[in-house]
């Protein structure tokens, strides 16, 4: 491995600005534009290596202490990063110029479903307010009958040669035309449609199947379905957002549904039968004689379908006595001859209700 003093040609006592000096020289005559090929290119990399390393203080002394001498050592980047960084590119990696086509953005939009469409999925057209392919020049941004041409300034790389003053010097460096904008041709005749962008505003309907088992926040997503990009990109993506509107009298618990029944008095003493109006049709339950508040009725498989599954979760109903406010005359001795036939040990206090109707219960009482 070479010695880096001897690269630069400067002894070991040199001070940082002879080094400086030391490497501006031999940087000019190494230039790829004054002096191209291989073997000056790596002439140039253990130039700027050595430079890199013995004008930073530390690395010059863990270089003059027999530490790091490899090529690319001391956190150097490469011939590449250096030669991008001082001369804006190499003349075999020449810059390209930019393309017009590019992805279109991604849509979010909220879709609102009702807790029955929940069970099954829903099938839904939306409106979607988009960017859409123009028809008119169908995307090559130019009036029917011309196209671009390639720009007379950068002539079509997309990028023109511009003199800097450096550490080094006067260099020359690329940058973006600004005639054509890095994109190497113009348009001399833009569509009048789209004003040149290969794309228009539009609202167009998109036909979605909504799964079975969405729940409210749920982000669906359709690859492709968002807005085109410029110049007829490709499409971005459409996410839509899902909104579950509340039910009045059912409610979600993963999988089950869960609803309250309010059973009279008398129903709930002596056992009755009844239909209730389910959210895929009804549901005939029956009702034990002495069922208490607190008590579910579970029906089996009449829930939700679940997003990723077949088996449908429950119906849970939980049982809510109404206790009667207002009795007449008549119905309160009747009332009273049962109280005394019963025989009752008078109120007691019971254990804390749990679970389903607990919950159901404060819910019933926001109504």
């Amino acid at each position: 491995m070479a010695d880096h003093y001897e690269v630069l040609g400067v002894s070991r006592e040199a001070t940082t600005e002879e080094i400086k000096k030391a490497y501006r020289k031999l940087a000019r005559q190494l230039h790829p534009d004054v002096n191209p090929g291989e073997e000056a290119e790596e002439q140039f990399k253990l130039v700027t290596h050595a430079y890199d390393v013995l004008s930073d203080p530390k690395q010059r002394e863990r270089y003059d202490n027999g530490g790091d001498s490899a090529f690319g050592g001391g956190g150097f980047g490469g011939f590449g990063d250096i030669f991008e960084t001082f001369f804006g590119g190499g003349q075999a990696r020449g810059p390209r110029p930019r393309s017009r086509r590019e992805r279109g953005q991604d849509a979010l939009v909220k879709v609102t479903v009702e807790l029955s469409d929940v069970i099954f999925g829903v099938h839904r057209d939306i409106e979607v307010d988009t960017a859409v392919l123009c028809e008119t020049c169908e995307g090559s941004c130019c009036q029917p009958g011309t196209s671009p041409v390639t720009c007379e300034i950068c002539g079509g790389t997309g990028h023109v040669q511009q003199q800097v003053r450096s550490l080094l010097g006067t260099m020359l460096t690329n940058a973006p035309c600004n005639v054509c904008r890095g994109y190497g041709t113009t348009i001399p005749s833009p569509c009048v449609t789209c004003a040149g962008q290969g794309r228009v505003r539009s609202r167009r309907t998109v036909s979605l199947d909504i799964p079975a088992g969405v729940d409210d926040g749920l982000r669906l997503q359709l690859p492709g379905s968002g807005e085109v990009g410029p110049a007829g990109g490709p499409n971005g993506d459409l996410y839509l957002e899902i909104k579950v509107a509340p039910n009045a009298a059912f409610s979600r618990e993963g999988d089950d549904l869960v609803a309250l029944l309010e059973v009279a008095m008398p129903d709930a003493i002596l056992g009755t039968t009844t239909t209730i109006d389910a959210l895929d049709g009804s549901v005939d339950l029956e009702i034990r004689p002495g069922v208490q508040s607190g008590d579910e009725l579970t029906i089996k498989g009449r829930g939700i379908t679940p997003l990723r599954g077949s088996n449908r979760g429950d119906l849970r109903v939980g049982i809510h006595v109404v206790t009667p406010t207002k009795l007449d005359t008549k119905q309160r001795a009747l009332i009273e001859q049962l109280q005394s036939s019963m025989k009752s040990p008078g109120p007691a206090l019971a254990q804390h209700q749990q679970g389903l109707f607990a919950k159901l219960r404060d819910r019933f009482r926001t109504h």
